[in-house]
């Protein structure tokens, strides 16, 4: 039998394992779904909202036990998994206070006597999420899914089984209805029947752009709505305007959370030629005093990568771009001893076409590009096939006017990528499509039902 294996980064060692559903299961898990939508879609925002907020609440009593899971299955250090705890309860409780005004009818004069449009659920919805952040993206998944009367499915990543279990849990804690959210055991050989099955009636993917392609074509042909999170190869660019110490403090602290394994992470950053010098040299120096060692310890900055297969196509994308020309100024040797880990690795001379410029680096490897002027670095900004998030540094109306000019999902300015539940997120290009997170993400999977209430007004 298939087994979902969850393994400690910091050892290599299998911690958990837990056997991937059967088909049988997998039916039973849908059925119980559809059987509580039933019910689930007839309760009002108010009774909705409370489930969500009892299992807010529930998240942040059990905080540490929630935060620790995230350290041992994949990594991440347990300050920042106690954090991320805290996000996803945040999630569920903007959803709960916010999710009858995103939904509220909106009323359009037309020849009728009255007419509008109703924001209905759809039904289940599967949402198939990765491991980097176990946590967050299960509850940017379910909560704006539930809060609209759909009833929510999770197939984890199966390397974080105990985290989907502990999901799980929180809402039986709590006395959701049964079946209202659920946890999907299954292997990722398996996904394709759940997406097929006619109770599943719309689907959410956060992962690769390869896995997302797949994903879209099968809900496409069953002709069900889908939503896409895929990866990001997200530029910041640093103008010489720009406060280049503020600058420095942001790009090094979005460059290694979670040990840099972020889609919408700084990954390739861009630097005007008058400041380019003096910027690298404030980035490596903040660099170079990151903390990497077990994430259990509070000190801890940087953990390990989540798995030895990520850590080798890390270092060979390093590797790539150093025999192309890049220049390595600090780590990229790769580490013996036990675990997966990374050090925190800074190239420069990095140009489009390189590994570490044209795919996505899921570790603490910050490249270096040089740009002539501001027209350059927006060219440079461009030149990848994915459109997540980027980032400006400059001044403030300035870096306004260029948002317009970069194909991102997201723009920050004079600030850091991050997602927040009052906000939309999401991709163009081979970063996907849909939103995420604010008005935009509820609405996302509703019917947007029109009615025309006569008699026709002359």
């Amino acid at each position: 039998m298939t087994a979902l294996i969850a393994t400690d980064p910091t050892s290599g060692e299998v911690i958990r394992e837990v056997p991937a559903a059967a088909a049988a299961d997998i039916d039973a898990v849908i059925e119980r779904a559809e059987h509580a939508y039933a019910g689930w879609r007839r309760k009002t925002f108010a009774e909705r909202g409370e489930v969500l907020r009892a299992v807010a609440a529930r998240l942040r009593a059990d905080i540490d036990d929630h935060a620790i899971l995230m350290t041992e299955e994949m990594g991440k250090p347990i300050g920042e998994a106690r954090a991320e705890v805290n996000k996803a309860a945040w999630a569920a409780e903007h959803y709960a206070d916010h999710g009858a005004d995103y939904l509220a009818d909106d009323v359009i004069a037309s020849d009728a006597a009255r007419s509008y449009v109703q924001y209905l659920p759809l039904g289940p919805v599967l949402g198939v999420l990765p491991w980097n952040a176990p946590y967050w993206l299960a509850f940017r998944f379910c909560a704006p899914v539930l809060m609209a009367g759909n009833t929510a499915v999770m197939k984890h990543d199966p390397h974080v089984p105990g985290c989907a279990a502990a999901i799980e849990r929180v809402f039986r804690e709590v006395g959701a209805p049964e079946g209202v959210f659920a946890s999907l055991p299954a292997a990722t050989a398996d996904v394709e029947r759940a997406i097929r099955d006619p109770r599943i009636r719309a689907v959410s993917f956060t992962g690769s752009d390869r896995g997302g392609a797949t994903v879209a074509a099968i809900a496409a042909s069953e002709i069900k709505p889908s939503v896409l999170e895929l990866g990001g190869s997200d530029p910041c660019i640093i103008l010489a305007d720009a406060d280049l110490v503020a600058a420095a403090d942001v790009v090094a602290l979005s460059r290694i959370i979670n040990a840099g394994q972020s889609c919408i992470a700084a990954k390739r950053i861009i630097v005007e030629r008058a400041v380019h010098d003096e910027f690298v040299e404030l980035l490596r120096e903040r660099l170079a005093a990151l903390v990497v060692g077990d994430p259990r310890d509070e000190a801890t900055q940087v953990g390990p990568i989540a798995r030895a297969d990520l850590r080798d196509n890390l270092h060979r994308q390093v590797t790539e771009s150093v025999a192309a020309g890049a220049r390595c100024v600090l780590g990229g040797e790769m580490p013996t001893g036990a675990g997966y880990f990374y050090p925190v690795t800074l190239l420069t001379d990095v140009r489009l076409g390189m590994a570490a410029c044209s795919e996505e680096t899921f570790g603490p490897v910050a490249a270096v590009l040089l740009a002539v002027d501001a027209d350059h670095a927006v060219d440079l900004a461009n030149a990848t096939p994915y459109g997540l998030a980027a980032s400006v540094w400059t001044a403030a109306e300035r870096g306004a006017a260029m948002a317009r000019e970069i194909v991102a999902g997201q723009v920050a300015v004079n600030g850091i990528v991050k997602t927040d539940p009052r906000l939309p997120s999401g991709g163009v290009k081979r970063s996907g499509y849909g939103r995420e997170l604010g008005k935009a993400g509820i609405h996302e999977f509703v019917n947007a039902q029109q009615v025309w209430v006569g008699p026709k007004q002359e």
